[in-house]
């Protein structure tokens, strides 16, 4: 009997230790963390892509207006992102270049060339909320979305469009200068990927909508969508982000995404 109890009693101590890692409830926020660092690991890691977009605005009357432009971008060995933003159209914007260093902790940098003025104007941190070239996106909504610039809390699992999807709640970190105190982020069960979003002003009142769709995978891995759509409820405008004509891995360089170079590109 003394030899049993001798056997049991490192394994009742083993089980004691084991039991509370098991059933350790994981929290909204661990949970919500987890489900973002995947989603971020399955969109990034394409290296650089290109693409063409077109750019479609609606005001409340239903007026339309339509800009064309391509998008450049190179992940950086170090962490973030760099992009480039070129118009091709209308007359009254062709030429004008966004150019964005996304960082992961610091301040995204962000410089616009105005090929009119022939001058490379710097967005402040502080305007980053503004509309980006009159539409429904701010600067802060074109720039890749950090992972580490958000705190992340898992809400619920429902199904939106006729998909299973997480649903999060991510707050900007940097909370004086992001033009939203908190957004609600649809992503599938499936691929992790972004259906919908709200994005909810200093106020607390929702202001945007956005909704993508027509997904694609690209080299077998990447999901991309064809269509991004942003509704602003306090002003009845919208813009449509058409994209197209994706590749990836083309061999773009850092040096393509400095300041110096914004007056070369056409």
């Amino acid at each position: 009997m003394e030899q049993g109890m001798r056997v049991c009693v490192p394994m009742a101590m083993a089980l004691a230790l084991l039991l509370p890692m098991v059933c350790r409830a994981e929290t909204p926020e661990e949970k919500g963390w987890a489900i973002a660092q995947e989603a971020d690991r399955r969109y990034g890691g394409y290296g650089d892509s290109t693409a063409n977009l077109r750019m479609i605005l609606r005001n409340r009357q239903g007026q339309v207006s339509e800009r064309v432009l391509r998008v450049r971008t190179l992940e950086v060995p170090a962490g973030g992102t760099k992009s480039l933003c070129i118009f091709d159209s209308p007359a009254d914007v062709k030429g004008t270049i966004l150019l964005t260093h996304m960082h992961k902790l610091e301040q995204d940098d962000q410089w616009l060339f105005l090929p009119a003025l022939k001058r490379i104007k710097r967005i402040a941190a502080q305007n980053k909320s503004g509309s980006f070239m009159g539409s429904e996106f701010s600067y802060e909504d074109i720039a890749t979305q950090a992972l580490e610039k958000y705190s992340y809390k898992w809400l619920r699992d429902e199904s939106w469009d006729g998909q299973e999807c997480c649903i999060l709640e991510r707050r900007p970190t940097d909370k004086e200068n992001s033009g939203y105190t908190r957004q609600i982020v649809w992503l599938d069960k499936a691929q992790y990927r972004m259906l919908k979003v709200d994005y909810y002003d200093r106020k607390g009142s929702l202001l945007k909508t956005l909704t993508l769709t027509g997904y694609q995978q690209h080299l077998d891995k990447f999901w991309r969508p064809r269509d991004m759509n942003m509704v602003n409820h306090e002003t009845g405008k919208s813009s449509q982000l058409i994209w197209s004509d994706f590749t990836f891995r083309t061999g773009l360089a850092e040096n393509d995404f400095n300041q110096q170079s914004l007056t070369r590109i056409r």
